[in-house]
């Protein structure tokens, strides 16, 4: 048993489907991890750090840093596999399975490992220094806010995920090491969604909830109050319903390999995962390992249609195809509704008339998913964004997929330089290429037994390259002026379409409304376009228009959060420039043209959509462009395809100018 003084998870108030998938999980590996969504403070993180005190002893070769299966030799690492072969007996030990947390802001070196610079310099041999992904090996890899990881970690840890296997290629060093993990990840949806390659490589995810009820709330608090208090003392008492748990996993790990599935209740599986309508083929393997898991839990060698039924609700929700904007859910009467067709199908027919059709024939049950998308289709004047001119916009490294030269550790390593000041991301490598020549010389002029002699010309740092971030500020006129329906309408019908395309390149966006006599920076900058799209939809409209108010408080927005991080500023103005309410004491469109003047000196790029009327045109929309040197575009332009096309050659223009600079 760990020391550390954890929460136990018998503790945990409510939560049950939470704690069921983390439970599976423990139980049956192989099902593939879950992901917990949910708003924050809803105990998502103490339930995975509980569930480590939950599991069993594993056995672990001693000195391996892989801690590898001595009785699985072809899961070893190639180490303890050659000491196999030579017939050499491995020590062994126990040790119980570990969370290994993954980092944030982790480089992709800690995350894969890199050479031992020291063992290199002293032994001239090259030595891999292991990362996170080996101790990940045989116990559960966790990683917190996983929505925020950088994409080429997604990458590394997607591959890793997929073949159980790390392989290595850097510093001149090829290696490959056993990386056999449960993946569990938490995340709060309101900070950007998951991409979804990763989602899907969550065998199970679980909607988490704060618990509206006051009794149950008062418990949460009691609990941990008491906790804090005496913690040990608090721990003590949990033992008994500890044991009860830990118990349960493993008297259910041992009974899960004689479960046994029927043929008919796995063509339930597949009818629900049809009339679900999922991609591939992973979510009816998941499902079936989950029904087995859960019929073993409850101490059963058979399964049930109930648990299949349980099984569907933990698998399907971040799977069903769904639209931009539109957040994971199911309704168990869909998976009730499965259920009954299925039973009906094999009350009318013979239970073989299924297995007669050919391998190659359709199947016979109608498809729901279709209506439901036609449903969730609501927001596609989108669609023209899908063209060959932003195919071809990708190939210049647009959006989520540009790059440019990293200051950072974070990044991939691309080529090596000499360093101007002190050295923060050594190239061992290039760094050993510059030095190899003079070694002879070297040696033959030093007494010391140093294998590798290298001096500080010799020294090369690291460039790297990682992908670069768009922040779209949108400034949004939202006064009496602009209140005719159908121009609100089609303002938001633009806005929507630069939604979607910043929710597939996974930009940041926020959102600035000016209306009545200020402006007000309705959502900070966001990974969460889905926010953007609800604030946008309950936008009100009425009142003066302080469109100087807008201007600045937009300018400021995208200055503070550039601070931030190294992202691409496109400030987008929606607006139909009828100012009438004043800045600083002076004529409002004045005001506004000195604000516009001032983000054209700041060097924001910029976008400004003129929302006013052709034949009541009084060209003051066109002057804040002029003073802004921003991309003018008309109401009647503002159909997805021209305002899109804008601001993706506004943010291609400046991410040129950021890697010519």
């Amino acid at each position: 048993m760990s020391n550390k003084t954890i929460y136990p998870f018998s503790a945990i108030v409510g939560q049950d489907k939470m704690k069921l998938a983390l439970i599976l999980n423990a139980i049956n590996p192989k099902i593939g991890g879950v992901l917990l969504r949910g708003e924050k403070g809803t105990g998502k993180s103490l339930a995975v750090r509980a569930l480590a005190n939950l599991l069993p002893e594993i056995d672990v070769t001693a000195d391996c840093p892989f801690h590898c299966d001595p009785a699985r030799p072809k899961d070893m690492c190639d180490f303890c596999n050659a000491k196999v072969i030579q017939g050499k007996r491995l020590p062994t030990t126990k040790r119980f399975i570990s969370v290994v947390e993954l980092p944030v802001g982790a480089t992709e070196d800690r995350l894969v490992g890199t050479i031992d610079i020291e063992k290199a310099i002293k032994t001239g041999e090259k030595h891999f220094d292991p990362g996170i992904l080996a101790q990940a090996n045989r116990n559960i890899l966790y990683i917190d806010e996983v929505n925020l990881l950088d994409d080429h970690l997604v990458d590394v840890l997607l591959d890793a995920a997929a073949m159980g296997v790390n392989f290595v290629e850097r510093e001149g060093v090829s290696f490959s090491h056993p990386s056999q993990f449960v993946l569990i990840g938490t995340m709060n949806p309101e900070e950007g969604e998951l991409r979804p390659q990763l989602l899907d490589r969550f065998a199970l995810s679980v909607e988490v909830k704060g618990i509206p009820y006051r009794e149950a709330r008062a418990e949460i608090v009691r609990r941990r109050v008491a906790f804090e208090s005496a913690p040990a003392a608090f721990v003590a008492s949990q033992l008994e319903n500890q044991e009860l748990i830990r118990r349960k996993i493993t008297m259910a790990a041992q009974l899960l390999p004689k479960v046994q599935l029927n043929p008919q209740l796995l063509d339930l599986i597949t009818q629900i995962c049809t009339d679900f309508g999922v991609d591939g083929h992973r979510a009816d393997i998941t499902m079936y390992k989950t029904a087995c898991t859960i019929a073993a839990y409850k101490g059963r060698t058979n399964v049930v249609e109930e648990d299949i039924k349980e099984a569907a609700e933990l698998v399907l929700p971040h799977r069903q195809r769904r639209q931009p904007f539109e957040e994971p859910h199911m309704e168990q009467q869909q998976v009730q509704d499965s259920i009954e067709k299925w039973s009906k199908s094999n009350q009318s027919q013979p239970q073989d008339s299924d297995r007669s059709q050919t391998p190659d024939s359709p199947p016979k049950h109608e498809n729901p998913q279709k209506e439901q998308v036609f449903q969730a289709d609501k927001p596609y004047t989108v669609k023209p964004l899908s063209t060959p001119v932003l195919d071809e916009f990708q190939q210049h490294n647009s959006g989520r997929r540009s790059k440019t030269l990293s200051n950072s550790k974070n990044g991939h390593y691309v080529s090596s330089t000499l360093p101007k000041g002190k050295i923060e991301d050594l190239a061992f490598d290039a760094t050993l290429r510059a030095a190899a020549p003079f070694q002879k010389r070297r040696k033959e002029d030093s007494d010391g037994q140093t294998a590798l002699l290298i001096e500080k010309c010799d020294l090369r740092e690291k460039i790297r390259k990682s992908k670069i971030g768009n922040l779209i500020v949108f400034v949004v006129d939202a006064s009496g002026s602009m209140a005719a329906q159908e121009r609100m309408n089609t303002t938001k019908g633009a806005v929507l379409s630069l939604l979607l395309d910043a929710y597939q390149r996974r930009d940041r966006v926020g959102m600035v409304v000016f209306r009545k006599d200020t402006a007000k920076l309705i959502l900070p900058p966001t990974n969460s376009v889905e926010l953007a799209q609800k604030y946008l939809a309950k936008l009100p409209t009425g009142g003066r228009t302080p469109l100087a108010h807008g201007l600045k408080l937009g300018m400021e927005t995208a200055k503070l959060w550039m601070r931030y991080d190294d992202m691409v500023p496109l400030l987008v103005l929606v607006s139909d420039g009828r100012a009438n309410v004043n800045f600083g004491g002076g004529d409002p469109i004045a005001d506004a043209n000195g604000i516009a003047r001032e983000i054209a000196s700041e060097g924001i790029q910029s976008i400004a959509v003129d929302t006013e009327r052709s034949f009541i045109n009084f060209g003051l929309v066109k002057q804040i462009s002029k003073a802004m040197s921003a991309k003018y575009l008309r109401l009647e332009e503002l159909n997805a395809a021209p305002i899109a096309s804008a601001v993706q050659n506004t943010l291609c223009h400046n991410q040129k100018s950021t890697l010519n600079n």
